[in-house]
């Protein structure tokens, strides 16, 4: 994937098959589900959703979203393309696009499974045989809601991430398509990762795709999401959501890279609930995208359950992304680490928040919180916003927050060993970087340093 920063903007715009008209009514819904052929409860479960959506005011938090205007946004895409299990039978121009972003590349080299979403719709998918030897379920939203584990789905969708807790996700309960649903057996433990690819083309839109992973016991899988869009005039909007249920003695590894252009309004949820002896691990790179709220929770249910996040944003000139992490420790003996990184240049806006809670029972519970900021010139800004709420008296909690500049001495250092000033301070960037890169596969890792090189040179 390492053509990503240099394609993800000059990639054409394929021509759409259907769209939504603009604004949200009950009959763009009822027109969303009925192009699905979706079960009676999810057109019901739309309708709810986007009467919740109508009484829930705007959020108080964050940076203003003045810019985005909901009426204005498309809410339904459909690209003229069919969903396939085979490269070749996806069109041309289709193909084009995600091959210049190397998904078919790294489906080769070394994934266990790859699914591609253009706009509203998935349009390829596919998993090895050995994983489908193992019992592992991988496949796309839509064709899951309408195969045996239909049962499923309803008793989890957004059972963790409930429409009526905020306006953006009662509007991804309304409008939303696409996205992918994983189901690992107990026991079960893959080796080689899964992959989705969000690739956003149509212009005053919203992508609103829905992940769904179900881990059972003693079960491990480590699933990447990459995510990118061409720059236009007006704004887009990306509400989607992902809910990631972690069973018994099961770990997980939820790694996304996310490489949104300057119109993009990114306003995704993501949650995960951890059964006894559980890990959670989330690696979050966040780059692009006019302004950001972003946010995972880790939800602690059983003994010695872990949340482990490490994250790290870039926030440039007319950037202001709000980001963090959340955990909720409700049994004893449970650990949440959270380690994050933020950039600034060019007068870019970073905010990281952490809401941490402690519950009465999560006795012998560990909470670290650490927060180093890079400030690259005079103008940016970077703030550190925590919480935590310790409520039982055997608890061992810590937070550390550092904000800081490039040292001219080590500019001057390294230069003198004949680099340039650019390249010097490129490389204190990356190093500033590397303990994010290193969780990554290193084709990912590579991806973000060209992702933070290129917006070193913007």
């Amino acid at each position: 994937m390492s053509n990503i920063t240099a394609a993800y903007n000059k990639i054409g715009t394929a021509e759409s098959l259907y769209q939504t008209a603009g604004g949200l009514t009950a009959d763009t819904v009822r027109e969303i589900s009925a192009r699905k052929a979706e079960p009676a409860w999810m057109t019901e479960f739309r309708l709810k959703s986007l009467e919740l959506f109508r009484t829930i005011p705007a959020p108080a938090w964050g940076y203003p979203l003045d810019g985005l205007d909901i009426d204005q946004i498309i809410a339904y895409v459909a690209p003229d393309a069919k969903n396939s299990h085979d490269w070749e039978d996806v069109p041309k121009d289709i193909r084009d696009t995600f091959e210049k972003l190397g998904i078919p590349e790294a489906e080769r080299a070394g994934l266990a499974g790859v699914g591609a979403q253009y706009d509203s719709e998935v349009v390829y998918h596919n998993i090895k045989q050995e994983a489908l030897e193992k019992g592992v379920v991988y496949t796309d939203m839509d064709s899951a809601l309408k195969s045996e584990f239909e049962p499923m789905i309803r008793e989890h969708f957004m059972h963790l991430l409930p429409a009526a807790e905020h306006k953006f996700l009662a509007l991804h309960g309304a409008v939303w398509s696409g996205g992918s649903f994983v189901y690992v057996p107990d026991g079960v433990k893959l080796d080689i990762p899964l992959q989705s690819y969000f690739r956003f083309n149509a212009k005053g839109a919203g992508q609103f795709e829905h992940t769904l992973i179900i881990l059972g016991k003693n079960a491990e899988l480590h699933f990447i999401e990459g995510c990118s869009a061409p720059k236009y005039n007006v704004a887009n909007l990306h509400a989607g959501c992902v809910e990631l249920y972690v069973g018994e003695g099961s770990r997980l590894r939820y790694s996304t890279i996310e490489n949104w252009s300057r119109n993009m309004y990114n306003l995704n949820s993501k949650r995960a609930t951890v059964a006894a002896g559980g890990r959670i691990e989330w690696v979050s790179g966040s780059f692009g995208s006019h302004t950001s709220f972003l946010y995972p929770m880790s939800i602690l249910r059983g003994r010695g359950a872990v949340s482990d996040y490490t994250g790290i944003t870039f926030s440039g000139e007319g950037q202001e992304l709000d980001t963090g992490a959340q955990v909720l420790h409700l049994a004893p003996e449970t650990t949440s680490i959270i380690n994050a990184k933020s950039l600034a240049k060019d007068g870019g806006k970073g905010t990281f928040r952490a809401a941490i809670t402690v519950a009465k029972n999560a006795h012998g519970s560990k909470v670290s919180v650490n927060c180093d900021s890079l400030m690259l010139d005079g103008k940016s800004r970077s703030d550190a916003v925590p919480v935590i709420e310790i409520n039982c008296a055997d608890c061992d909690a810590g937070y550390e927050a550092k904000i800081g500049r490039i040292s001219e001495n080590t500019v001057f250092y390294l230069m003198s060993r004949g680099l340039t000033e650019e390249d010097a301070r490129a490389m204190v960037v990356n190093g500033f970087a590397e303990p994010i890169s290193k969780e990554l596969p290193l084709e990912y890792a590579v991806e973000m340093n060209n992702l933070i090189n290129l917006e070193m040179k913007k």
